[in-house]
């Protein structure tokens, strides 16, 4: 669509946003593109202006609709999106909706850049975006489950690159990272992969409101039979969490009970964890609620890496002996009963002692959809340090 500047007004009789060339071949389509989708839907605040230029966005790429990137890119910026943001997306899109119509994005973006003086765009050199532990555990484990099987390379490439490169990239936030995603998927038609999608989404901060908005925006520019085959499936996924939807009862009115399962759980990831750990009887509270955790057992001599909590943690100790240092103090043991309170952004590690194991039960909020920032593995040498200072 053209954007409407002062130069084009001349051009739009009384500020249209349509093309006068539309009043002319199909004045009911000018109609509901200047008093329906411009003249209400973007100015609706059930999605802010700069959401709502994310979804046009990716809609637009991952549909190959390269005619209309250039005036909403345009838009996208006015709207406070960022240019490195927009080059990310692009990036994002590429894995979502395939490299042919994220390297047509680029040519039509740069275009624009061109024409702003915008550029060259350089890799933020901002810390990567550290995902939580736990829920990546059990995404690994889903994926080496169900994938590996069949496709070992499409397993090792989702775990190694999609969600140990792309989704870590800082030039997004995993906000906005996960609303440019659900656009995609709704608008190439695949709601099946929306549930895990919407979850994540929600647990980077994303409301309920909000991605009902968004489906709604996505029926101008993908159709409304895509946004409407989107519905069923977001539904189960906000009763799933305990969302309230339409007459059923407020969550906060609902008791939930999670049975435990003996033989649940899942290895705790190399990257985060040195020796045998199992994270199990994870949970994440519903929105707006911010905490989670879960169970981890750590066998003798197993730790964590450093690492901080932009919220703080608390860790209650249920069984064995176990370990807990902060950068530049001295090691603290704990035991059974023992409670364990960590400030945010204290730089810190925790596991079982050298000679016995522990089982500790974790909780912590999540800021932005983050509740951990992982960093360097515990060396044997720090940690035969901490052992030498026990003795």
């Amino acid at each position: 669509m053209t954007r409407t500047t002062p130069q084009t007004l001349s051009h739009n009789p009384g500020g249209r946003v349509a093309p006068a060339a539309v009043y002319e071949i199909a004045p009911g389509l000018g109609h509901f593109t200047d008093d329906v989708l411009f003249g209400e839907v973007w100015k609706r605040g059930e999605l802010c202006a700069r959401d709502r230029s994310f979804v046009t966005v990716a809609a637009l790429i991952s549909t190959g609709k390269f005619a209309q990137i250039r005036s909403h890119v345009r838009r996208a910026l006015d709207n406070g999106i960022k240019a490195e943001e927009i080059g990310e997306v692009i990036t994002h899109l590429a894995f979502y909706s395939g490299w042919p119509n994220a390297m047509s994005a680029v040519a039509e973006v740069k275009t624009v850049f061109d024409e702003l003086e915008i550029g060259p765009i350089a890799c933020s050199e901002a810390a990567r975006i550290e995902l939580e532990a736990t829920a990546e555990a059990a995404r690994a484990g889903a994926v080496n489950a169900h994938v590996a099987p069949t496709s070992p390379l499409l397993a090792e490439l989702t775990n190694r690159v999609l969600f140990g490169d792309l989704w870590q990239r800082p030039e997004l936030a995993p906000r906005d990272r996960s609303l440019v995603t659900m656009a995609a998927l709704i608008a190439i038609g695949q709601p099946e992969q929306l549930p895990f999608h919407a979850n994540r989404a929600m647990d980077n901060g994303l409301t309920r409101a909000e991605i009902g908005e968004a489906a709604a925006h996505l029926g101008f520019y993908v159709g409304w039979p895509r946004s409407m085959s989107a519905v069923p499936v977001l539904e189960k996924v906000f009763t799933a969490r305990g969302e309230q939807t339409g007459a059923q009862p407020p969550a906060e009115c609902d008791l939930r009970i999670v049975r435990c399962q003996p033989d649940e759980g899942l290895a705790g990831p190399d990257a985060y964890f040195t020796g045998q750990v199992r994270i199990s009887t994870r949970f994440q509270a519903d929105a707006p609620a911010r905490i989670g955790g879960a169970t981890v057992s750590f066998s003798a001599g197993a730790r964590t890496a450093w690492h901080t909590h932009p919220l703080g943690q608390t860790l209650y100790i249920v069984s064995g002996k176990g370990w807990v240092q902060k950068e530049g103090g001295s090691i603290e043991e704990v035991g059974p009963g023992d409670i364990v309170s960590i400030p945010p952004h204290l730089r810190h590690w925790h596991g079982a002692s050298a000679t016995e194991p522990m089982v500790h039960f974790a909780v912590a909020e999540a800021l932005d959809g983050s509740s951990v920032i992982w960093m360097e593995k515990v060396t044997d040498k720090e940690y035969r340090a901490g052992l030498a200072s026990r003795q």
